[in-house]
């Protein structure tokens, strides 16, 4: 399927969980502990880590996003009736060193190697960003870290993606957002950013203002639908 082309693209912003790294990772690598539960328990933390997100920022209770990953597991394994404190601080630490994708290293090499720019804008804390960065070997390849804990409030207020070019020092147009989480890229692109939808899944589009430019199944795709001066 043809897809527009991204211009006069300046850098690359991604989100974290999700797009760079494999969020249902940890739960994969401890499988065996889980049995039959090791699926829904990684779906519903999974949620419940991004409503939480959403429902903190709303009601003004900001907690950063390691804690929140606590809370969130801490809600999937009572959900499913398991009360194991060793195995959960495993979980949690395993988020820590989170893998990153396949396509992730190769993509954020051929978008420096252009010219650009490469970021990440994330939820999580720059503890973890620089811990997940640091285990799957992609520190030399991101630019900047961009944490929402410089503001305290999580995505997707457009304050949060003002961080961007406030960091980059470039208009907002000049920006490639990319993103796995469809309600991400549509506020991603409601702020004004040039954004690609990374759809791993197959994954219906929602229903919210703001459109990506162009679908992607693997970042492998990126780099040829940026166009223009770098």
């Amino acid at each position: 399927m043809p897809q527009d082309k991204l211009d006069n693209i300046r850098a690359c912003v991604f989100d974290a969980y999700g797009t760079l790294f494999d969020i249902h990772a940890p739960v994969e690598s401890n499988a065996a502990s889980l049995g039959e539960q090791a699926a829904p328990i990684s779906s519903l933390w999974r949620h419940k880590q991004l409503q939480y997100t959403w429902l903190r920022t709303l009601m003004g209770k900001h907690a950063d996003f390691r804690q929140i990953t606590r809370d969130a597991l801490d809600y999937a394994f009572a959900a499913n009736g398991i009360e194991d404190d060793a195995l959960k601080e495993k979980l949690l630490q395993s988020y820590m060193t989170i893998n990153a994708y396949a396509d992730a290293a190769s993509a954020l090499a051929a978008i420096r190697n252009s010219g650009r720019a490469t970021a990440i804008l994330s939820n999580g804390t720059p503890e973890m960003l620089r811990a997940a960065c640091n285990s799957a070997d992609l520190t030399n390849l991101v630019d900047e870290l961009i944490s929402i804990e410089d503001i305290a409030i999580y995505k997707p207020s457009p304050a949060v993606y003002q961080l961007a070019p406030d960091r980059l020092g470039m208009a907002r147009e000049e920006i490639c957002f990319v993103s796995a989480n469809a309600w991400d890229v549509s506020g991603a692109a409601s702020f004004g950013f040039q954004c690609v939808w990374i759809n791993r899944f197959d994954m219906a589009s929602e229903r919210l203002p703001g459109c990506p430019r162009a679908r992607i199944k693997s970042l492998a795709e990126l780099p040829s639908l940026l166009t223009g001066a770098t």
